[in-house]
């Protein structure tokens, strides 16, 4: 009876730590605790820090700190749009559009790239997103930016940088062009057209454009690396226009790349659909060089909803890629909702490989107990 008693009781005990969000010993367990959307993780001097979009800052950024991926301290709003420098309206839709932070260490600064609603607007668009730098001395900030203006104006609204420090030492630039009146033929857009769903579709394009090293502007011009599919038979043409197909909005997006390099390859990990959507998910695609020209993955997309398999992740996406302490694994980070946190975004983080094929696979989206992140050990 006593061990009958036992069994039951610990089937109780795992049973609430599993519904109230808490872990078993040695393990983590998604989401995390951490209310960002567009989540970034740097590593430095063993330690990992988080920026994101949201988590309460006002008008600029905030950030995380831990020291195993799993226990995450908030240190702080970290970017202010009101520092000396600051260029972006913050009286401007969306409270300024301060989105999708990214911080890197370059010769022993700190440097944030972002983006935000340009002041500079003689037309009044309603996106005028730019990209923006800022620096620091350390990875909590304050970051002031580098200049009174962003890096640089392709003519039209720009989001989601994210740079590539490359082995040859230049140095990479890569955004998505926003679907804001860029309205693009393809057989998806002609079809929403004759069902009477939409009149225009709209899209965001990822481009991609070697840095000046000081970060005051651009070499040369952007190139167009990824867009969505113009034909319906393309593999890619399902997933990626979700948004439309299901009648949520008319606008497909190719966004919130992120590029690293594996072995002589180059893997660009991207969103697509709406990022307050049920179907925003994550593909990659892959190339011998920095400004491509790269190729859509067979096995996209690598992350998506599972609710329709009985899960209660939706709208995973925006993700960034981070290595464990003992530099053994790699993991995805990204933002998602479930049916408890609701129109939220809030972080996940879960297993991903290359394998021997050079398929790019993420073991996610995740809610059950996972295995904490390969520790750094004494010595090493």
């Amino acid at each position: 009876m006593k061990k009958a008693l036992k069994i039951s009781l610990a089937s109780v005990l795992l049973t609430v730590a599993l519904t109230s969000g808490f872990a078993q010993p040695g393990t983590y367990q998604n989401p995390l605790p951490v209310k960002f959307g567009d989540p970034y993780v740097l590593y430095d001097n063993g330690k990992y820090y988080m920026y994101g979009t949201g988590a309460g800052a006002r008008n600029g950024f905030s950030a995380y700190s831990s020291s195993d991926l799993v226990n995450w301290t908030h240190e702080g709003q970290v970017y202010r749009a009101s520092n000396v420098n600051g260029w972006s309206d913050s009286t401007a839709a969306w409270d300024g559009a301060y989105w999708a932070p990214e911080v890197y260490k370059y010769q022993g600064k700190f440097y944030m790239f972002y983006s935000a609603q340009w002041k500079l607007n003689p037309t009044s668009e309603v996106e005028n997103f730019r990209i923006g730098v800022a620096v620091a001395d350390n990875p909590t900030g304050p970051f002031t930016d580098l200049n009174k203006q962003p890096i640089f104006d392709p003519g039209y609204p720009i989001i989601d940088a994210n740079v590539l420090f490359d082995r040859s030492g230049r140095i990479y630039l890569y955004y998505s062009r926003a679907c804001y009146k860029h309205p693009v033929e393809s057989e998806v857009a002609t079809l929403a057209k004759q069902k009477g769903w939409f009149d225009v579709i709209e899209e965001s394009w990822v481009y991609g454009v070697e840095l000046k090293p000081d970060f005051t502007g651009v070499k040369g011009e952007p190139v167009l690396l990824l867009r969505p599919p113009v034909k319906m038979d393309d593999k890619q043409a399902e997933w990626e226009s979700r948004s439309v197909t299901s009648r949520e909005v008319n606008r497909r997006w190719t966004e919130g790349s992120f590029i690293f390099k594996k072995g002589d390859t180059y893997y660009m990990m991207y969103s697509a659909n709406y990022f307050g959507g049920k179907n925003y998910a994550v593909g990659y695609a892959t190339s011998k060089r920095p400004l491509g020209p790269f190729t859509k993955a067979g096995n996209n997309p690598v992350l998506q909803k599972n609710t329709e398999k009985g899960g209660v992740v939706t709208g995973t996406g925006h993700n960034s890629v981070v290595y464990s302490p003992d530099g053994k694994e790699m993991f995805c980070v990204y933002h998602a909702r479930t049916t408890a946190t609701g129109d939220e975004r809030v972080v996940f983080i879960d297993r991903m490989k290359i394998l021997k094929d050079g398929t790019l696979v993420v073991e996610g989206p995740t809610t059950s107990p996972q295995r904490i992140p390969g520790k750094l050990r004494a010595g090493n």
